[in-house]
């Protein structure tokens, strides 16, 4: 169902090696400075294991699973994106913040690291159509990143996970679900 000019907050995360913790409202200069303390080698990660762990495990959950578990001591940092409700139309307003992420992934700090882009989604609707949602809003924010902004795309990776890992899992259809994640993989090859 789409509500004209409904808009649903979801968040973009960064995770922290130091284990950070909620969604933060950050300037340009906290993003690019709390992503430039990414100093630890990034443990090897199997998108494809990722990818099947997530399909295998629809409307059961994925965040205690070993390979997504793992992604739980990479570096973390939220902050908001808008996107129409079930939609992968990202709202104007959000292009800003967009634009803060790529400066930050453009800055020397971070221009050599590979970044996986997790979708969420809350738990409204069907387990199916929140996964397949879900990848579509990460390809969506990956295309911003890398046609308007010119983030390289091989910087970049696009997963969804649907409903499987919500923030709030008292409350599964709250907002503070619908998310988008950057998490660092490391230095890119």
């Amino acid at each position: 169902m789409f509500v004209r000019g409904f808009r649903y907050g979801l968040t973009l995360a960064f995770m922290l090696a130091a284990g950070a913790a909620g969604a933060q409202q950050l300037s340009d200069k906290q993003l690019i400075a709390s992503l430039g303390q990414v100093t630890q080698v990034a443990p090897v990660v199997d998108v494809g294991l990722l990818i099947q762990e997530v399909n295998a495990n629809v409307g059961q959950g994925v965040a205690n699973l070993p390979n997504w578990s793992q992604l739980a001591s990479l570096a973390q940092l939220a902050v908001e994106i808008d996107f129409e409700n079930d939609s992968i139309a990202i709202e104007p307003a959000s292009y800003r913040t967009i634009g803060l992420i790529a400066d930050a992934l453009h800055d020397p700090r971070l221009r050599h690291y590979k970044f996986l882009v997790v979708g969420h989604t809350n738990a409204t609707g069907k387990a199916e159509h929140n996964l397949e949602l879900s990848m579509k809003r990460a390809n969506a924010i990956m295309a911003a990143l890398t046609t308007t902004f010119s983030v390289p795309a091989s910087h970049l990776i696009a997963i969804g996970v649907g409903q499987e890992m919500p923030l709030d899992a008292t409350n599964p259809k709250a907002a503070a679900n619908r998310r988008v994640q950057l998490i660092n993989l490391g230095v890119a090859n």
